[in-house]
């Protein structure tokens, strides 16, 4: 899945547009290497999303097959790693 779709997906962004304006600022990172928004998320990815005061660190469990999912169900595809 997209990175931009896979962000919006689990809920890590609201919208996608938000996860388009952050990928084409170079925040969002995977394995260490900024992204850019068709790069591909697989299973097993560590995302990293610094923002001016934090990271957030995520590792990708799974990949959804749907558009969205509840955010109830958020850590069933991310786990949110120390930063």
């Amino acid at each position: 899945m997209r990175c931009d779709k896979f962000l919006n997906a689990v809920n890590i962004t609201k919208r996608r547009a938000v996860a388009e304006d952050m990928l084409e600022h170079k925040v969002v990172f995977i394995n260490g290497q900024a992204v850019k928004k068709a790069k591909e998320v697989k299973v097993g990815d560590i995302i990293e999303i610094r923002y001016l005061e934090k990271t957030d660190k995520f590792e990708v469990l799974q990949i959804p097959t749907t558009k969205s999912t509840p955010k109830s169900k958020m850590d069933e595809y991310v786990k949110r790693l120390q930063g």
